[in-house]
């Protein structure tokens, strides 16, 4: 089944490389659309120096504030609130996987 080679794909990444964090995820983005600290600031109307602090993982946001960056962007919602959740569990000190299903 497709899904399981997939899911055993992410688990070998993750076992070598850890798992990312919304920071990660949000400098990969911007990196990716060759944008600069300041623009992105402009575009999720915060600071560069907020935007610096989520990067670098000092700040956590909020699943409420993931989820409004990610309609500021055009990114899909789901994979923002995964990995602001996904920072949470690791902060609380718990070990897994945050998934989000779609409900029908």
């Amino acid at each position: 089944m497709r899904t399981k080679h997939i899911l055993k794909a992410k688990k070998a990444i993750r076992a070598i490389t850890g798992n990312i964090s919304f920071g990660e995820m949000l400098f990969s983005y911007r990196k990716a659309q060759e944008i600069s600290q300041v623009e992105m600031a402009k575009k999720l109307n915060i600071s560069k120096q907020g935007l610096c602090n989520i990067e670098k993982g000092r700040k956590h946001v909020s699943v409420e504030r993931a989820v409004s960056f990610a309609h500021s962007l055009g990114m899909p919602p789901r994979t923002f609130a995964k990995y602001a959740l996904q920072d949470q569990l690791e902060k609380a000190g718990l070990e897994g996987e945050v998934l989000i299903d779609e409900v029908a």
